[in-house]
């Protein structure tokens, strides 16, 4: 595939293709990476959040937080190419869900790029984008929280985020920005009062 045919093929499509391209019972990371190109860094992000969308899903979301979370921190410090170290780049996903999830995720995708365009694109380029790729780390490591639905509220909040990179549209990168960063505030905050809670009962 040409690199001119990748970059007019539209989100939902490209994934279809990488579904239909995987081969065997299970692919690792490190092929789903090569297969992207140069949208490497928006689809990847995209790929490895989308099964966190999925409400009291537990493993999967563990398996994929910490390559989107390393992924993320590559967009702060500049890299043009997502790299993966090898125990990363070796974690597996069965090619029966990498199918499954193209077909549950293609028609949202597909309603968020007909909505999506070009605009505010200084959002989406550098330095912007190293904000951006700041927030992004720290809504991958709340998907790691251990407690029911977690995962749920950042992973959609990193796929807003990567379909704005991949669109070029920063207000989809700030909607995505602010729902994450909001659930962010909402856990320091439940935290917060959970340990005044904790406290006033023991009497501290």
């Amino acid at each position: 595939m040409t690199g001119h045919s990748s970059q007019t093929m539209a989100i939902s499509d490209r994934l279809d293709r990488l579904a239909d391209e995987a081969e065997g019972e299970a692919v690792t990371l490190d092929w789903v990476l090569a297969q992207l190109h140069e949208r490497a860094f928006g689809l990847f992000l995209l790929i490895l959040a989308l099964p966190c969308c999925i409400p009291f899903l537990y493993g999967i979301p563990q398996v994929v937080a910490l390559p989107l979370m390393f992924v993320s921190a590559q967009i702060v410090f500049g890299r043009d190419v997502p790299w993966l170290p090898k125990k990363l780049g070796a974690r597996s996903v069965s090619a029966e869900g990498l199918r499954s999830l193209a077909e549950r995720a293609g028609p949202w995708l597909r309603r968020i790029e007909a909505v999506s365009r070009p605009r505010l694109t200084g959002l989406t380029r550098r330095p912007a984008d190293r904000v951006i790729g700041l927030a992004l780390v720290l809504f991958g490591a709340s998907i790691l929280v251990p407690l029911p639905g977690t995962n749920t509220v950042p992973g959609f909040a990193v796929v807003v985020v990567a379909m704005g990179l991949l669109q070029r549209d920063g207000v989809l990168v700030l909607l995505g920005a602010l729902l994450g960063t909001a659930w962010i505030a909402s856990l320091i905050f439940a935290g917060a009062t959970l340990i005044n809670v904790i406290r006033t009962w023991i009497g501290l």
